[in-house]
């Protein structure tokens, strides 16, 4: 999970000290946070993440404690038909069941956290499984028993073609969402830190630099510079990479033209199918930042399998 982050660079400060870390493993109803939500807590009581957005915190908090004092790991259930759901917050009809391990060999191996990240590093994903009998958790599949899988993607990227106001606009919501970005355009006069500030600049052609970033699934491309020498290229670029989300701004008109040049350059009809164009949820935009916030909208759902 992407927002899982947080937490992953919380456990690289507190390598080697005493930890617990709880995990959401089942939700029902109106639950605040999904399954795999990770909340990350040192034996001095400091913490990383959530699991309930802040209803059952102080619960799993004093869980936590007594697993890093040696106690075994737990399952906690949360939900409104427990006297407790009023006094933690879940009575509007959610329910959860949280697991506490402590970081150690026998239940969360810290090893796995450094896993995590290598294979973050890299663009892949990692899928850890634990048993639910013991507690213990293992990079390496499980045959039997009732277990729990949380999958561990790469972070979300996003590649901005066109260093223009919409641009502006979505990179700040990007930013915001926790997604990293890449704004690419050849024009320096357009890509400056000035009207980028926090934002990586490429100002290679897209095509160059879209193949140099390898799009897999975890990564967006978005052409916004409304210039056919930039957009298309860039286009053919994030066509014939993994990207599951390539968005194209222009009108119908526009990209039934787009439709026959890209064909022309050998582009399968199939592919230049993935083209969202006109890029982003229809919610009757107007202006760069409403624009913005359709596509940002459009590129979450791709992301989360909700198109």
């Amino acid at each position: 999970m992407a927002e899982n982050d947080s937490v992953l660079a919380a456990a690289k400060t507190w390598k080697g000290e005493k930890m617990a870390i709880a995990t959401v493993v089942s939700t029902w109803g109106s639950a605040p946070r999904p399954k795999g939500s990770h909340m990350l807590v040192h034996a001095d009581g400091r913490f990383e993440g959530s699991v309930s957005g802040g209803c059952v915190e102080s619960d799993i908090l004093a869980t936590a404690a007594e697993v890093i004092a040696g106690a075994p790991f737990q399952v906690r259930n949360y939900g409104v038909a427990d006297a407790a759901a009023w006094e933690v917050g879940l009575p509007c009809g959610g329910e959860i069941a949280v697991m506490v391990q402590p970081v150690s060999a026998e239940g969360f191996d810290p090893e796995l956290f450094d896993r995590i990240a290598d294979a973050r590093d890299h663009g892949d994903a990692l899928t850890v499984t634990t048993d639910l009998a013991t507690g213990h958790s293992d990079a390496r599949p499980l045959e039997t028993g009732e277990v729990f899988v949380n999958r561990y993607d790469p972070p979300r990227r996003l590649l901005i073609v066109g260093a223009v106001q919409i641009a502006q606009a979505l990179a700040g919501l990007a930013r915001e969402l926790g997604i990293e970005t890449v704004v690419i355009d050849p024009r320096a006069r357009f890509l400056t830190e000035e009207r980028f500030p926090g934002v990586t600049l490429d100002d290679r052609w897209p095509d160059e630099a879209i193949a140099a970033l390898r799009p897999g699934p975890s990564t967006a491309v978005v052409t916004l510079s409304h210039d056919i020498k930039i957009d298309d290229p860039a286009l053919i670029a994030a066509l014939a990479s993994d990207a599951t989300y390539v968005g194209a701004l222009g009108s119908r008109k526009s990209h039934a033209a787009r439709r026959e040049r890209l064909a022309s350059e050998g582009v399968t009809a199939e592919n230049i199918d993935r083209i969202d164009a006109p890029v982003g949820l229809d919610i009757g935009a107007i202006g760069p930042s409403e624009i913005a916030l359709s596509v940002a909208a459009a590129m979450i759902g791709a992301f989360n399998d909700r198109r």
